[in-house]
């Protein structure tokens, strides 16, 4: 043994164990948590009272936009739909993201969303942090419960600047790359 190793006695061992597992329990116990990069919520995209967060997932994916002859005379870009996979917590790939909007986990359950509220993103290529009120479309699951959803923490996603500007354009798709993350509120149990 070198002079510097040390030997912990077994009684030390079991006060560690000890501390360790309550930490783990603890941990557990909390229940599902903000995003690790959770910014403030902005006051209109907070649900209702009655509804409390049932998990957190992760979406990496992209917005898609169609070049459109524009209300005032011109081209522009038109949002058409999203399309991305959903992560959990330890990034598993958990569902998809798709147009409606729609949430599918992989049990086969699946939520739609309808807009409620709207808050900008925190810069100008990010897409806007939503409330989205919930409703079941798909079989007994995960998504089955959820009563609302909010997007936040957007990074990119929003259309492009330029590049829509000519009837040659018209028709054309892109795909514009972004993540956020989507909470999933359910009713309070009580």
């Amino acid at each position: 043994m070198t002079p510097t190793a040390r030997t912990i006695s077994p009684r030390a061992h079991t006060g560690l164990a000890a501390v360790l597992c309550a930490a783990l329990l603890g941990a557990c116990a909390s229940g599902p948590t903000a995003p690790v990069n959770a910014k403030p919520v902005p006051a209109n995209l907070k649900p209702a009272d009655s509804e409390g967060v049932a998990f957190t997932w992760h979406a990496v994916g992209s917005q898609i936009y169609e070049c459109r002859a524009a209300d005032k005379g011109g081209w522009a870009w038109v949002f058409v739909a999203p399309e991305a996979d959903l992560f959990n917590p330890r990034n598993e790939k958990v569902g998809t993201h798709g147009a409606g909007p729609h949430w599918a986990a992989l049990d086969g359950s699946r939520t739609v969303g309808t807009v409620k509220a709207r808050a900008d993103g925190e810069r100008p290529a990010d897409i806007p942090l939503l409330l989205l009120t919930a409703k079941s479309a798909g079989a007994p699951g995960r998504m089955a419960a959820v009563t609302s959803v909010q997007r936040l923490n957007t990074e990119g996603g929003n259309a492009p600047a330029a590049g829509c500007a000519v009837r040659a354009d018209a028709g054309k798709r892109v795909k514009e790359g972004y993540t956020a993350d989507y909470v999933f509120f359910t009713a309070n149990k009580g």
